[in-house]
């Protein structure tokens, strides 16, 4: 008799704190992720300043929950999306994955891609248009919390980068899809070099649908969240009220779009390094210099998986670069090629030496067959590919059903 009240004690316990971790967590997505409900639009602003709205488990578990609550839902017609603070968001919590990958194992980091990569997927073929404002930084999980909706507004604070390669990792949330499909070869630029561009580039190469300046943001919310409408046009044309047209700074890189096409459309990473070196043959270019260094301080295994993805992203919907990419994440914290990721969170976010020791430490060590490696399943019973919500043709738009 005392050893079942014993037992229905220690019960009773864990099942208390089960419902204060429960209760913890609720509490704080709601924190981390406000909502705002005008007449029939929702304003959904991240919310981890000092993070630089960096997208924890939390977050993007609470912005699926929204994104398929507001789908189903006929008086939300219209999604904006915002950051707080001088950051719209810099990217997935990839240090909170390390950590979580080190003390639960690799399943802990693909239980977090697994959710991240199903709101991409959502976003990019949502019935409803979403608006992001980008009025900050915007970098990997951000970009994939943004690019993949209907409207992207950058303004002259918009700082955008996929800086993966200098973390050991590559261009996910659906970044093949996105990248493979900007004008010439930029996409390869961006996704190998990690460079960052400012709102007129993004504008410029399509990353954004919209230029308007910070001022006028409050404005174009204010008219936003009145609308009674769907319709992508009647929002377009809501928004085209506040746009300008920046120009493209002098020295920038999307003025040297003939230089990253002859050089970034080569085969394989190698070529593109000495067509890059063949183009600084007798004359002094800092731009090509620096981006010839900003190779070869990446990652050689990120740089030659990361391209692979990229090609292999101009031919595939949406949904196929997301299971593809999500095989190759798992790969990357299974780390039986390279244990790259880990020792680029080490050398970058963690102790932040900026020094990373790669391995295999240069890109002729990195074979064809290790990189085949990151493109085929996983080599365990209880893996399974990523799976995808079922999307309905007759309900998307399309814009949505192009993307397929």
């Amino acid at each position: 008799m005392e050893k079942r009240n014993v037992e229905s004690g220690t019960r009773g316990r864990a099942r208390r704190r089960q419902s204060e971790r429960i209760r913890s967590m609720a509490s704080s997505q709601q924190e981390q992720v406000l909502v705002e409900a005008t007449s029939f639009t929702r304003i959904l602003t991240l919310n981890r300043t000092k993070q630089l709205n960096a997208l924890s488990f939390e977050m993007v578990s609470r912005l699926l929950q929204l994104f398929l609550a507001y789908e189903n839902d006929p008086n939300v017609k219209l999604v904006i999306v915002k950051g707080k603070g001088r950051a719209f968001c810099a990217g997935g919590d990839v240090a909170a994955v390390v950590r979580d990958i080190k003390r639960d194992g690799w399943r802990a980091g693909a239980n977090f891609f697994s959710k991240e990569f199903t709101l991409n997927y959502l976003m990019a073929t949502y019935s409803k248009p979403q608006v992001s404002i980008l009025d900050g930084i915007v970098m990997g999980g951000g970009a994939g919390v943004s690019v993949h909706g209907r409207f992207r507004i950058a303004t002259e604070n918009s700082v955008f980068a996929m800086p993966e390669t200098a973390l050991g990792l590559f261009p996910d949330v659906g970044a093949s899809y996105y990248l493979s499909r900007l004008p010439g070869f930029f996409g390869e630029y961006v996704g190998l070099t990690g460079s960052r561009l400012d709102g007129a580039e993004m504008l410029a190469c399509g990353l954004a649908t919209h230029f308007v300046p910070s001022a006028k943001l409050p404005m174009l919310e204010a008219a936003l969240s009145v609308v009674d409408s769907s319709d992508p046009v009647m929002i377009s044309s809501i928004i085209d009220q506040f746009c300008e047209q920046p120009s493209l700074k002098e020295q920038s890189v999307y003025n040297r779009l003939d230089v990253i096409d002859r050089c970034f459309s080569r085969r394989t990473v190698e070529d593109i390094l000495s067509a890059l070196e063949m183009e600084i043959v007798g004359r002094n270019d800092a731009w090509i210099s620096a981006t010839i260094q900003t190779l070869k301080k990446a990652s050689p295994t990120s740089l030659k998986i990361s391209l692979r993805s990229i090609r292999e992203g101009r031919l595939q919907g949406v949904g196929q670069c997301l299971v593809r990419e999500y095989r190759m994440v798992c790969h990357v914290m299974q780390g039986e090629v390279s244990k790259d990721f880990f020792e680029g969170c080490r050398a970058i976010l963690l102790d932040k030496d900026k020094n990373p020791k790669w391995e295999p430490s240069k890109l002729e060590l990195v074979t064809d067959s290790m990189v085949d490696v990151y493109f085929s399943k996983v080599d365990d019973e209880e893996w399974e590919d990523l799976k995808l919500p079922t999307r309905s043709k007759y309900n998307l738009s399309a814009y949505a059903i192009a993307k397929l």
